[in-house]
């Protein structure tokens, strides 16, 4: 069963360790650098301005990540959309994106975009008919 709660600082190299892994899966890690200084501030990029960042846990194990990053008043991001590969398929990264996109609803964004790679269009597709206006 799926655990979801918010990101806690002990869950630092959990969370790093299921982004790079998820990354690979699809051939789309660049590797370490500028682009990943976010998941190091995640408390501040995050849930300090605004926004979330939930994990799910599977028997103590981090199986997905996601969060919210606002960008404006009325606009916010889904960004860091992961699942562990071994637990794909189990419906956990839409369960993920629902708390998420609640969670912007209670915050008061009316416009939603979201962050993903060109290796991940097969997800995009069924995101297609949401509310992501700004798929980028």
């Amino acid at each position: 069963m799926l655990k979801i709660r918010r990101y806690q600082a002990s869950d630092h190299n959990e969370v790093w360790n299921l982004h790079n892994l998820a990354l690979d899966q699809v051939g789309a890690n660049a590797g370490s650098g500028a682009q990943d200084n976010d998941l190091h501030t995640i408390e501040e990029t995050y849930i300090a301005d605004k926004g979330e960042f939930l994990a799910g846990f599977c028997e103590e194990k981090l199986v997905t990540i996601g969060a919210l990053q606002r960008i404006s008043d009325d606009k916010a991001e889904i960004k860091r959309m992961r699942v562990h590969p071994d637990f794909q398929r189990r419906g956990f990264g839409q369960t993920i994106l629902n708390r998420l996109e609640k969670r912007a609803d209670d915050l008061g964004y009316k416009i939603l975009c979201l962050d993903t790679t060109v290796q991940q269009i097969a997800d995009i597709v069924k995101l297609n008919d949401r509310r992501y206006p700004d798929l980028r």
